[in-house]
């Protein structure tokens, strides 16, 4: 953590807004000291996921700047989720439009310079890897100046494939340049994110704060909850993955974890896009290089969360108009 906030992690946050990234945003402004927020495309092409950071950057009147990257994966055609999050990045609500637009397109840019500038920040990207590898391969003193990456994605199943989960999977060979960096990786995979649903009585908790910035926020929920529902045989809500890779660095008390070994497949017909995660209890096993999350205190996050969007709440700029 950096030594001018104790107790903060300085963080600059990587995302493809997206519901759950709307949240990481909102939480990541309460519990850390966010250095920047760049976008990569992912959920939606690269104008939307910059358009819909600066909705939500404007609609908290926060502070950071907003710096777009990487339009494509690194190899592979690029690959959205409207078929999660509509083609927008965010159905579901009536957006307000943003005063201002990015900063720069130079996500790449703004990560190595940041991080040079500030021993210490932390990575957190949410969204597929490509400006965290492009970063890297940039730049190969940047790992000497970050403290690590805390990032969502991978997990033992997929959503994707069988196998893949969609950040790795919609750019795996940025996946495994990340993955095999040696930075301090930690991992909110499937496993853990699917233990911390938006439900519906959460949903309404959101709603009774009857703001306009909430009632955009609960429009949100509503929609990828229904989504979820509709496209899963059993589950109860949407999984809110993004805000966890946030909250293991501010309250990493309420997650348990081990160290595995986890390699990226890039090239199976079935299998690209997986995280291959070694928990052979043998020794000639690889040395472990990422903190795998396997549990979350899913009443303490949530209640994070409700505390971030009432902080959220108070610095908005939204405001109610007459009938």
């Amino acid at each position: 953590m950096p030594t001018d906030s104790p107790g903060r992690p300085r963080v600059i946050l990587d995302c493809d807004p997206g519901h759950d990234d709307v949240i990481a945003i909102v939480v990541a402004s309460h519990v850390t000291d966010l250095a920047g927020v760049t976008t990569v495309a992912g959920n939606a092409p690269l104008d939307r996921t910059t358009y819909n950071a600066c909705v939500i950057r404007d609609a908290i009147d926060l502070d950071v700047e907003v710096h777009s990257g990487a339009e494509r994966p690194l190899v592979a055609e690029p690959k959205f989720a409207g078929f999660v999050h509509g083609e927008s990045g965010l159905d579901g609500a009536d957006l307000p439009v943003p005063e201002r637009g990015a900063d720069s397109t130079d996500a790449v840019g703004f990560i190595i310079e940041t991080c040079r500038a500030s021993p210490g920040t932390w990575l957190v990207p949410t969204g597929p890897l490509t400006n965290i590898a492009l970063a890297i391969r940039s730049a190969p003193d940047l790992l000497d100046h970050v403290s690590g990456i805390s990032l969502m994605g991978g997990g033992t199943f997929g959503n994707r494939t069988p196998l893949a989960e969609f950040n790795v999977w919609a750019d795996p060979e940025a996946a495994a340049v990340v993955f095999g960096s040696g930075a301090d990786i930690t991992m909110a995979g499937l496993d853990v994110t699917h233990q911390f649903l938006v439900t519906s009585d959460r949903i309404e908790q959101v709603a009774a704060m009857d703001s306009p910035f909430t009632n955009m926020i609960t429009d949100l929920f509503r929609f990828f909850s229904e989504n979820y529902i509709s496209r899963h045989d059993r589950i109860r809500g949407a999984a809110l993955h993004d805000p966890l890779a946030v909250l293991a660095l501010a309250r990493p008390d309420l997650f348990e974890a081990v160290d595995r070994h986890v390699a990226v497949e890039t090239i199976g017909e079935h299998t690209a896009g997986m995280t291959v995660i070694d928990r052979r209890d043998i020794s000639d096993r690889e040395a472990p290089n990422v903190h795998v999350l396997e549990r979350v205190d899913d009443g303490a996050a949530w209640d994070l969360v409700i505390e971030a969007l009432h902080a959220a709440n108070r610095r908005s700029t939204l405001r109610r108009t007459a009938p």
